[in-house]
């Protein structure tokens, strides 16, 4: 008897939930897993990047974040089907729930795998066997279990042989079923990485653990190849933690099928920004979040890392935004003046971040955009105020030049002494009443002619609203304020990250 962590792998998770969907849908469909098929891109446009694969389609070598020009060059006949996240969010929840069955302790690792400490137990076959089976016959897809003393370990376990299949990866096991694996499938080691240490002649991950481990370093950086080597002699955490601490950023990165540089740029940036941005943009709407500052991330071929980070006028939780600050970012890093390809550098890793987040109780809205949407100017930054975005929390009332004429003790027809001058910087209360002695103040009797032409000559509604918007505007001038989209941050890295 042993301590047993356990890891539940979904095979093929985002095309298995929807072929699920389908069948119960229609019983008589076709099942996507047993055909070559894939989820990603526009399917009516036929572009975009590959996100799940059926198994058939691996053998064509098609693989996750492929482009799906490249993926149909390889099966022509692969049937594309587009992305459903409300039902691979819903499959999750049930998936979880289903494990919490089996022990307190899960850990959602994605939207398709999680950890469960098992604590001791006689016979950690039989019960991962009862897990994965009643996955099927409950949910309707499959799973891998993987077993062993810590995650890491558990999760390589999960990743042997599939579909539906339990196996695996105890302490003593791991020179026979761990060590003859290619490098490329450690977990935390990517297809460059790999490339790289196999051209110092280490092509198997036990290669890598039997070395020293100042040579990982020399090769990758301290930290990564400390982390690789670690990993390689099947070292890891074996704290499952059910509880997860609020994010305080968001970020998803991938590594690119090919070397991006500046000839393919066109044909492969666009469309994995764009769903990186997208897979940002919906965790930030699961957290019911929104994001200030957004970033990218850059890994070149020579395994440095680059930043470039834009702060918001208004924190945002919108796909399209993201995608659009991200696109202009990323140009200024690699076709800039100092930009990566100048420097003949190529990109083989691509991320989006998301920081300084911000639960939108309340919403920023510019101060003009109160005003009718034929009178708002939209070039350009206004002011702004803040308003409650909830519906039970009302905006102050801001009253129209009719309510405030009503609000005062003077007369409708009552002409308005312009003595006085009105100060440009000061508010002018329409709150305060005008008394009586103050009305028959003026130096010279008016007749009734004239407060007839007065009553006549009186500015409208919106020539009001308009001179008060002027006044406001040359206050906020006083005030000095200034407004506008932010500061561009950059950083760069020399870490060699896997």
């Amino acid at each position: 008897m042993r301590h047993c962590i356990f890891h539940v792998d979904v095979n093929s998770a985002f095309l298995s939930f929807s072929a699920v969907k389908r069948l119960r849908e229609n019983p008589s469909a076709l099942d996507l897993r047993t055909v070559p098929s894939a989820v990603g891109g526009d399917v009516s446009k036929r572009h975009g990047v590959i996100t799940a694969k059926s198994l058939p389609a691996k053998r064509y070598g098609i693989r996750t974040g492929e482009p799906v020009v490249s993926a149909l060059k390889k099966c022509p006949d692969l049937i594309l089907i587009p992305s459903d996240f409300s039902t691979y969010r819903s499959y999750s929840k049930a998936l979880i729930h289903l494990l919490r069955q089996f022990s307190p302790l899960v850990e959602q690792a994605s939207i398709d795998e999680a950890y469960l400490d098992m604590g001791v137990l006689n016979a950690p076959i039989d019960t991962a066997v009862q897990i994965k089976d009643q996955i099927r016959r409950q949910l309707g897809f499959t799973v891998n279990v993987g077993i062993s003393t810590n995650k890491l370990l558990a999760k390589m376990a999960s990743d042997f042989e599939k579909p539906d299949r339990v196996h695996t990866l105890w302490p003593e096991e791991i020179s026979e079923k761990l060590w003859p694996l290619p490098l490329s499938s450690l977990y935390g080691c990517g297809r460059a990485s790999a490339s790289r240490l196999a051209s110092y002649g280490m092509h198997t991950i036990g290669d890598a653990a039997n070395a020293e481990c100042g040579i990982l370093q020399s090769i990758l950086g301290e930290r990564a190849g400390s982390c690789l080597w670690d990993s390689a002699n099947g070292r890891g955490s074996a704290t499952v933690t059910s509880e997860r601490e609020a994010a305080k950023s968001y970020s998803n990165e991938q590594t690119t099928v090919h070397d991006i540089h500046r000839e393919n740029y066109d044909r492969d940036m666009p469309p994995l920004l764009k769903s990186l941005s997208q897979q940002v943009a919906r965790r930030l709407k699961q957290a019911s979040v929104r994001a200030l500052t957004i970033g990218i991330i850059v890994k070149t071929g020579t395994f440095r890392r680059f930043t470039r980070q834009l702060t918001l006028n208004q924190p945002t939780n919108d796909p399209a935004r993201l995608f659009s600050v991200c696109e202009s970012l990323m140009k200024e890093l690699l076709f800039g003046a100092d930009g990566l390809f100048q420097e003949k550098q190529v990109v083989r890793l691509v991320g989006v971040s998301a920081q300084h987040l911000e639960t939108p109780a309340f919403e920023q809205l510019s101060l003009f955009d109160l005003r009718p949407p034929e009178k708002r100017n939209t070039a350009g930054s206004t002011p702004s105020v803040l308003l409650p975005s909830s519906p039970s929390a009302a905006p102050p009332s801001v009253p129209s030049a009719a309510s405030a004429s009503s609000a005062s003790s003077v007369p409708s027809t009552a002409p308005v002494s312009s003595a006085a001058p009105v100060s440009s910087a000061a508010p002018v209360s329409s709150a305060a009443p005008v008394s009586s002695a103050a009305l028959t103040s003026s130096a010279a009797p008016v007749s009734s002619a004239a407060l007839t032409s007065s009553a006549a000559s009186a500015p409208s509604a919106s020539s009001l609203t308009s001179d008060k918007e002027q006044r406001l505007k040359q206050m906020l001038k006083q005030l000095n304020l200034r407004y506008g989209e932010g500061i561009v941050q950059r950083g760069t890295s020399s870490h060699k990250h896997p």
